[in-house]
């Protein structure tokens, strides 16, 4: 076998392991996967081609927003920057999960949750039967502030109207906050993560759940049962509605 076949085959090995453990772990054996074959929104449409010409429309209003911000200068995290993170997944989503900020790995690729809190956030969403494809990603700061500090008020409100603005487009169903800053922000509270998650608030006339960070998850792996808690409700809400 040649050496690059066999290291791709030991990471999806790697990757599949990690994905039962984490499965164990988050307590899977009550699991109702999202289905993915087709948006919700299509469905209830109807129309297969107006759906696919709205997706397509949205689409090329998120890149009008991106390119708008693609040399952002409104506030001081500019200076020390590598890319912008605007965010990636389907532009007529769902579900669109809203993380703090970039962190280092984000920074240097311009993508939201590229890191292990990422692969992590993957493997949840494949929990849930669905990928970053099917959703979208993005962050309240689009800029990663400097040692990965939490952004400041005046960042937060320089950047915070693209995020309406992200959401305004896509139109989804679902929020999910993923940790303490980024559902404070929105929410508008200093209410501890821990007391938010699980229970429904709403965010610019969008139901919206917080949860946990991957990354939080990472660094305590007993927190991922109340996190899968977290999904299940947003599995429910769709099942529900859609």
């Amino acid at each position: 076998m040649p050496e690059r076949s066999r290291q791709q085959l030991a990471e999806c090995l790697a990757q599949t392991r990690a994905l039962l453990e984490d499965f164990a772990a988050l307590g899977l054996d009550d699991l109702y996967p999202l289905q993915t074959g087709s948006n919700s929104k299509g469905a209830e449409s109807g129309n297969s081609i107006s759906s696919s010409a709205s997706k397509k429309e949205k689409g090329e209003r998120l890149e009008e927003i991106r390119k708008e911000i693609a040399d952002c200068r409104r506030c001081p995290l500019c200076k020390k920057r590598n890319n912008i993170v605007f965010g990636v997944g389907d532009p007529d989503a769902d579900i669109v999960f809203v993380g703090e900020a970039p962190g280092r790995e984000e920074d240097l690729k311009g993508e939201p949750f590229v890191g292990e809190a990422g692969r992590l956030l993957d493997r949840i969403l494949n929990a849930m039967g669905t990928d970053r494809q099917h959703v979208y990603i993005c962050n309240v700061e689009k800029c990663r502030p400097p040692e990965n500090r939490d952004p400041s008020a005046e960042e937060i409100e320089t950047c915070e109207p693209y995020l309406k603005r992200q959401l305004s487009v896509i139109g989804p169903r679902v929020i999910v906050a993923l940790g303490r800053f980024a559902a404070q922000t929105l929410l508008k509270c200093d209410t501890p993560i821990g007391k938010l998650r699980g229970k429904w608030h709403e965010y610019e006339g969008i139901p919206l759940l917080p949860t946990y960070h991957p990354a939080f998850l990472l660094r305590n792996p007993s927190a991922k049962r109340e996190a899968w808690e977290d999904m299940k409700q947003v599995m429910k809400h769709m099942r529900e509605r859609g």
